[in-house]
């Protein structure tokens, strides 16, 4: 796999294997806490390995479990993970820009493992991103991510029926403080998450849509009113005529 590398394969794997390291530790606690509430919710320790293997996307994972819980059919799951991941468009958009290697193929394969947390390594780089860099980068990211997934599932099959039952409790509060810090850089953020809440609990109340569908539609429907303020808010203003 380190011929994916331009120029010299094994120094740029290096080097991105040891970039990566910062983002593995960072990722075991979260990861831990994943595997743990995966098995909570129900799922077999199969199951959680192979959604960290194929999604690698904690805020996604996360949802994915709440909506599990819920009774939410796959087709709203699905949707609301693509909602939650638009973003890494525009992060892959950018990183090509500084992505030396030219082989499309490449850059497909490892757009993969492109996170919030590897992207922003990559892109704070001084020299030019290689794929041998990337590959580095991204393998150790991944490797603890998928470990530590199932490490945090064998520890709650461990632990008493009463309190993995109680651990359900702990998805609500991750939520909260994924929530609570991106409130208080952006009043922005504080708007949409009231107005998708006041959506989502019209939606509940009314029996209108089912849960999954509720929260997607109440997701959309935020992010496009906000949006609307913001570009009503910046646009210029005319003047009268003199």
């Amino acid at each position: 796999m380190a011929e994916l590398a331009v120029g010299k394969p094994s120094g740029e794997y290096r080097k991105g294997l040891q970039s990566g390291i910062s983002i593995a530790i960072g990722y075991a606690p979260i990861a831990l806490t994943f595997g743990l509430l995966a098995k909570t919710t129900g799922l077999s320790i199969g199951e959680t390995a192979l959604m960290s293997l194929l999604v690698f996307a904690g805020a996604a994972q996360y949802i994915s479990l709440s909506l599990l819980s819920l009774g939410t059919g796959i087709f709203e799951i699905v949707l609301t993970t693509f909602i939650v991941n638009i973003r890494h468009f525009l992060m892959s958009t950018s990183l090509n820009e500084k992505w030396e290697d030219e082989q499309a193929a490449n850059k497909v394969i490892l757009s993969f493992g492109i996170t919030d947390e590897t992207f922003s390594v990559a892109a704070v780089r001084e020299e030019k991103v290689t794929s041998g860099y990337m590959l580095g980068l991204i393998s150790v990211s991944y490797a603890s991510w998928v470990i530590c997934s199932g490490l945090g599932h064998l520890i709650g099959a461990s632990l008493p029926q009463t309190l993995q039952e109680s651990m359900s409790v702990a998805l609500y509060a991750m939520f909260v403080g994924l929530l609570v810090p991106s409130m208080k850089k952006s009043a922005k953020v504080v708007f949409l998450a009231a107005i998708a809440a006041c959506f989502n609990t019209i939606f509940t109340l009314t029996n209108t849509l089912s849960t999954g569908w509720a929260i997607v539609l109440a997701t959309l429907l935020s992010a496009v009113i906000v949006e609307w303020i913001e570009s009503v808010k910046n646009r210029p203003r005319g003047h009268g005529h003199e």
